[in-house]
């Protein structure tokens, strides 16, 4: 059944640079994760899982790999008559260029999206976060608080909350205090960025707030309007990650696949996450491969010795070299007896015989740019 919902996805930004050389050509959301997937297949596939059937997804910064990606949007069944992805980036002409000001300002921009659609609620997300929610769920407890924000949140041990923006909420679950990025947390609550609202409601509030120079879905809509507003908290028990808070994080997520728990959550158990799909050959394990604790793309071939790592479509390994606790991206060459560890290396990166990649540990990673030859 459709559900009575159009998606957003923010997939605009760069994320201020976190992510260093890695978003330096492409999208935060367009970031390759897990040996097969780019970021952004997460949000898109539980749209589609969710019954959403149009989605527009925001972009701004390096959106061309993004836009490949998207164009086949039949992975992710939307490629139907009324429904469909929709890739909006800001609107340029000779006179202006409006770049997005802000995540409002971004919605705001593409108002006609929200004025020609029918649907009574509008889910709204980031493109750079992984996990599989049912955003049916979410819909429903929205509905039944008769909220009229409710922003999905989870409670997090993590050592980092002041990525986030923490949530205080009453014993009912209604929104009283919102924190973007304190420096010291009052509660454990974080929010997911991830939200339902209704429709007009979203419209009018735009109309309001952006001609007072209000850009911005959390400062000038959850922060400002809390008091005024029924905004529930909707608690989220999944797995779930973000890439945005810099090049660790990106690490960590793509590390997490080796988990078979995270593994089964998106691969083998039903609703699946989907990907644009390749035609390559499977991986190939030579005589003196030695493959363990990781995953492996389509297309790879492997001559030396690798362990957990995550390696992705097309990559070759020359014989005696040694890869540990790495990503490889897709195209990567290594040579004879290389040794790389504890070290990200971006698309097409080519290593020739002998070369050593070595970051110091796990916090200090080796990063190599796409196309690095050595």
């Amino acid at each position: 059944m459709s559900m009575k919902a159009i998606g957003i996805i923010l997939a605009g930004g760069n994320n201020e640079g976190r992510l260093g050389v890695l978003t330096d050509h492409r999208a935060a959301a367009a970031l390759p994760v897990g040996s097969s997937y780019r970021a952004i297949d997460f949000t898109l596939s539980n749209m589609s899982n969710s019954s959403i059937g149009k989605v527009a997804v925001l972009t701004q910064y390096n959106s061309r790999s993004l836009r490949d990606h998207l164009t086949s949007s039949k992975w992710w069944d939307f490629g139907r008559k009324h429904g469909g992805v929709f890739v909006f980036t800001p609107y340029t002409s000779s006179t202006a260029s409006n770049w997005f000001r802000g995540t409002a300002d971004s919605i705001y921009q593409n108002m006609t999206y929200l004025l020609r659609s029918n649907e009574d609620y509008v889910v709204i997300t980031s493109g750079d976060s992984i996990y599989k929610m049912d955003y049916h769920k979410l819909v429903e407890q929205h509905e039944k608080k008769g909220a009229e924000i409710t922003i999905a949140y989870q409670r997090m041990d993590r050592d980092d909350l002041n990525n986030f923006g923490i949530m205080q909420m009453s014993e009912d679950g209604r929104l009283l205090e919102f924190e973007e990025k304190p420096e010291y947390p009052k509660s454990n609550h974080a929010s997911l960025g991830i939200y339902v609202i209704s429709r007009t409601l979203l419209i009018d509030i735009l109309n309001e707030i952006i001609p007072k120079g209000g850009y911005d879905i959390v400062k000038d809509i959850l922060i400002a309007k809390r008091r005024e507003l029924k905004i529930f908290g909707y608690e989220f028990k999944g797995y779930w990650n973000t890439l945005s808070t810099g090049i660790g994080a990106y690490y960590n997520v793509n590390m997490d696949f080796l988990r078979k728990d995270v593994r089964d959550a998106f691969i083998n158990e039903y609703p699946y996450i989907e990907t644009k799909a390749k035609d390559e050959p499977p991986a190939k394990y030579n005589k003196d491969a030695d493959v363990r604790d990781s995953i492996a793309g389509s297309g790879t071939i492997f001559n030396g010795k690798v362990e957990h790592s995550i390696i992705f479509r097309k990559v070759y390994t020359g014989e005696g070299s040694v890869v540990k606790n790495s990503i490889l991206m897709e195209g990567c060459r290594i040579g004879k007896n290389c040794v790389v560890e504890n070290a990200i290396l971006d698309k097409e990166v080519v290593l020739s015989d002998g070369q050593q990649v070595i970051g110091k540990s796990i916090n200090e990673l080796a990063i190599l740019k796409k196309g690095t030859r050595l």
